[in-house]
């Protein structure tokens, strides 16, 4: 892939982001009864775009540190370790679906 192509790719995942964004944000302010401005929008799309940027690397390295080419269910865990609360409800996801597989 070409860097225009990259570019033209990062785009489209950016501004289907912000669309699905924006419906969270104005199904909140509905219930809410308040207003959130295009603006307010724009930079949570930003802010949601660098943390998907820091997990995604993260997520890479954990798993090439493992000498696996793949993210797997481990290094989404071990990305979780410092929230307790998350990983809790992560790990009961992770065995709820092993229990369905078996």
């Amino acid at each position: 892939m070409d860097q225009s192509e990259e570019i033209s790719l990062e785009e489209r995942l950016k501004s289907a982001l912000w669309l699905a964004i924006g419906k969270i944000v104005d199904e909140e302010t509905i219930k809410l009864n308040s207003n959130a401005t295009p603006q307010f929008i724009a930079a949570l799309t930003e802010l949601v775009w660098a943390q998907i940027e820091t997990v995604s690397q993260d997520l890479e390295s954990f798993a090439k540190h493992a000498g696996r080419s793949t993210v797997n269910v481990s290094d989404v865990m071990l990305l979780a370790r410092r929230n307790e609360g998350l990983e809790s409800i992560m790990q009961a996801f992770v065995e709820q679906q092993q229990e369905e597989d078996d």
